[in-house]
């Protein structure tokens, strides 16, 4: 059930998309994008989505945003199951809920300007026109640190970290209270970067908002993340605070992640230990039983080829799917 301090509870989520072949397009199997998930986001915090490529990340906020078909589960926004919702009352939450996209040039429609794109959602929802309709459109371009006079320009005259700014700046538009960040700097430059996470951050602390930031790299969620969940193969296999993560990783998978990323001190770079996995992500059609990441895992037991380990609370609020750890 959701909790009064949560403003995202998910319990319970699956996600397959079927598989077809044939001239009659018959079902032959299922792709587990998201196999069976629950977390929580409290209020004002952001929480870290992080794993490899193709391990759900984007599919879970997705989901979250019920932009498919097919969703198990339940997932509650501010108390309210978004799969009881009719299309028309879903359409009227959306407001609260809002995406921010990994590409920033894809993203944008090239045959409109700037203003355009960003005023929109505005036009969609019959949030202001006119006069009104303008100078919320230019306080948005101000609210993500560009001119006002540029929104008469097209996504092409725009340096990526400007074009992920007008994207944000859509997302802003109709005043919600929860956006999924889908790897927004990830496609950016690193000095970009810093300024895309900084703007968030900044936006979260004067708006109010509340975060579900995805990203594939450990530290690029490190400072702007309240929590931190791990996924791996549809699941969720370690969930805690941003700092214990960091400090006190339990699973094997996040140990690995952790080894990986980059140290600016030299030295202990250089001298310090790093987790090589081997072999390659099991397909998603066909989960290895047991632990997913058994075939991957160097202290791998027997147990973890035949048994599915639940997401545990190992205290303090630090949650881990795995035998190993006791």
């Amino acid at each position: 059930m959701s909790n009064g301090e949560h403003l995202i509870d998910v319990e319970n989520l699956y996600m397959h998309f079927p598989v077809t072949a044939g001239v009659l397009q018959k079902k032959i199997a299922d792709i587990k994008a998201v196999d069976g998930i629950s977390f929580y986001i409290k209020r004002g915090e952001t929480l870290g989505l992080v794993g490899e490529s193709g391990c759900g990340k984007t599919t879970t906020g997705r989901c979250i945003l019920q932009l498919y078909d097919g969703i198990r589960g339940d997932i509650f926004f501010d108390g309210v199951n978004l799969s009881q919702l009719k299309p028309e009352q879903m359409r009227r939450m959306r407001r609260n809920m809002q995406l921010i996209f990994q590409d920033p040039f894809a993203s944008l429609d090239p045959r409109m300007s700037a203003g355009d794109i960003i005023g929109e959602p505005i036009k969609v929802h019959n949030l202001a026109k006119g006069q009104e309709y303008r100078d919320q459109v230019a306080e948005l371009f101000r609210m993500v640190e560009l001119e006002p006079f540029m929104m008469d320009r097209f996504p092409h005259e725009f340096s990526g970290g400007q074009r992920q700014r007008i994207g944000i700046a859509r997302a802003l538009s109709v005043r919600p209270s929860f956006i999924v960040c889908d790897e927004p700097v990830s496609a950016l430059d690193v000095s970009i970067q810093a300024q895309i996470i900084t703007l968030l951050e900044r936006l979260r602390e004067e708006l109010s908002l509340t975060y579900l930031f995805i990203a594939h790299d450990l530290s690029v969620v490190r400072n702007i993340s309240d929590r931190v969940a791990v996924m791996y193969l549809g699941k969720i296999v370690e969930i805690t605070d941003s700092d214990e993560l960091y400090a006190n990783p339990l699973h094997p998978y996040t140990i690995a992640l952790l080894s990986a990323v980059p140290i600016p001190d030299p030295v202990v770079d250089r001298t310090r230990e790093r987790i090589i996995l081997t072999g390659d992500v099991p397909s998603p059609i066909m989960p290895p039983p047991g632990c997913n990441f058994h075939p991957r895992c160097q202290q791998a037991i027997d147990i973890c080829k035949t048994e599915l380990p639940e997401l545990r609370n190992m205290g303090g609020e630090h949650w881990v799917a795995c035998h190993l750890v006791k």
